[in-house]
């Protein structure tokens, strides 16, 4: 079931889920950047990396690109000598693509196919939430995930339960009660055990 949001109401949870991972990456400790994270390919700073890639994506599939048109653009090193800086640019950019009149109305190429703007800004709100607890826990951060946010998660991508860990993005779903918290339940989902983030017994 997809959670119904008018386009307000879908921007500013695309807001607040940035606003939350920037306050993350305005955390990491200057000798934090090469610690790991539950992504077990990723350091803190190849997280950091890959979600200002994502954003730096947005106005260019929103202005019509296509995936073959950008290329690789934004593959490599796009962080610099000021994570920071390049993040906040980047989702900055990103926030005003999508915020633009009629933008969400649009059909943007993606990797998968052409979709709905919208569905693009649900995606990429998603994957904020889970890659925040992802960095939060790389900085020994507060990890919680917002109730709405995570329930918001839950309704995207409950319905794929059954292809996400196929899809090659998500490991396999670790059990969690059906009873946890929605952030926990979310976790589970995507591949994230709660209580042991970077596989500890």
């Amino acid at each position: 079931m997809t959670t119904h949001l008018d386009g307000q109401e879908l921007l500013a949870l695309h807001g607040r889920a940035l606003d939350r991972f920037g306050r993350l990456v305005r955390a990491v400790p200057d000798d934090g950047w090469q610690a790991p994270t539950p992504c077990t390919d990723w350091t803190v700073r190849q997280l950091v990396g890959h979600l200002t890639s994502e954003q730096l994506w947005v106005p260019d599939l929103l202005g019509g690109a296509t995936v073959a048109e950008v290329g690789d653009r934004y593959d490599g090193d796009v962080l610099g000598d000021d994570p920071v800086a390049a993040w906040t640019a980047a989702a900055d950019a990103a926030r005003a693509a999508f915020a633009e009149p009629g933008a969400l109305r649009r059909t943007v190429d993606l990797s998968y196919g052409r979709r709905r703007a919208d569905g693009y800004a649900r995606e990429m709100t998603v994957d904020a939430i889970v890659h925040a607890w992802d960095l939060a826990q790389g900085i020994g951060a507060d990890a919680r995930i917002d109730p709405a946010a995570a329930n918001f998660a839950l309704d995207e991508l409950g319905p794929q339960s059954g292809a996400l860990a196929s899809s090659g993005l998500f490991a396999d779903a670790v059990p969690v009660p059906a009873d946890a918290p929605p952030g926990d339940r979310l976790l589970g989902l995507v591949g994230r055990d709660p209580a042991h983030p970077f596989g500890d017994e």
